[in-house]
């Protein structure tokens, strides 16, 4: 692909752009690249010369970024990010390939993290970076090459690979339900039932289920099921676990089960990528290893 000379200008003036937007200042930008203040102010006029536009407004010796300015910075900071981020991961990881993924709290601490070291002793010149994502986000601002997503396969201009369904289990603490008649699924209507902000319908799902028909939630609000299992624990209520989280309390006595276990949810586990990145070779590598890992599962 052809790149016009003009259109590439170079790291130092666009760091110097970048620096000047973020701090507000020539002072500030040129402490922090430690050039002087005349300096950046030249870097500054040498790109505004190679774009053939102003991006700063100047009164009283200071720089006052236009509007297309303040956009053009917001694509210029994330452009520096992923040179940054490219450079660190060939420094850190110089014979193989890095792949930055975007994981489930949950999900990444008691289901992936056990099986990683299975993936990393099969491919000893990949690197795997974690980090995690609640809500669904921007491949190109982030700069991820995958992420684990929760739902169905609708994720915009993204590749799906469908690992497994949820399915949920409802669990409260012995103590708990210890002096509370819960005979049949009509008396947990009294029970606090503990709630996911992701899973608005989960327990509309679950009661549904049973085959009764659902009753108004009452109960606290949790943004992770990391909590949400320490407060069922703690005897705050009834969680709506998935089985990977509600197993291993159950098999250690810290929960136990409520009627019909495991439940279809509403939504599967997907593995999710951007189209560009579709033959990134660790990416290939990731994808048929956790084909082979979920293909694997009871």
């Amino acid at each position: 692909m052809n790149r016009p000379r003009r259109f590439l200008p170079s790291i130092s003036l666009l760091s110097a752009f970048e620096a000047v937007l973020r701090t507000g200042s020539t002072a500030a930008a040129a402490r922090e690249l430690d050039l002087t203040q005349g300096a950046v102010s030249r870097l500054i006029q040498n790109l505004e010369v190679q774009l053939g536009r102003p991006l700063f407004d100047r009164h009283r010796r200071k720089l006052i970024p236009t509007e297309a300015a303040r956009a053009y910075g917001r694509d210029i900071t994330r452009a520096l990010d992923t040179i940054q981020r490219a450079s660190m991961e060939l420094s850190a990881n110089p014979e193989g390939g890095t792949l930055s993924l975007a994981i489930l709290p949950a999900f990444g601490t008691r289901w992936l993290a056990p099986r990683l070291g299975g993936f990393l002793a099969a491919h000893p010149g990949v690197t795997i970076n974690l980090a995690t994502r609640l809500k669904r986000f921007s491949f190109e601002a982030e700069g991820f090459d995958a992420a684990i997503h929760f739902g169905v396969d609708d994720w915009r201009d993204a590749g799906h690979m469908k690992l497994f369904e949820e399915r949920l289990t409802a669990c409260a603490t012995p103590g708990f339900l210890e002096g509370k008649a819960i005979k049949s699924i009509g008396d947990m209507r009294t029970l606090q039932l503990l709630q996911l902000e992701t899973r608005p319908t989960a327990w509309e799902a679950w009661f549904e289920a049973q085959g009764v028909a659902p009753c108004p939630v009452q109960g606290m609000l949790f943004d992770q099921f990391a909590t949400m299992t320490q407060a069922a624990i703690a005897g705050l209520g009834v969680a709506l676990l998935p089985e990977y989280l509600a197993e291993p309390e159950i098999a250690e006595g810290r929960l136990v089960s409520l009627f019909t276990p495991a439940v279809s949810s509403v939504g599967a586990y997907w593995l999710v990528w951007p189209k560009a990145r579709a033959n990134y070779l660790p990416l290939e590598a990731f994808r048929a290893w956790l084909a082979a890992e979920t293909s694997a599962m009871p």
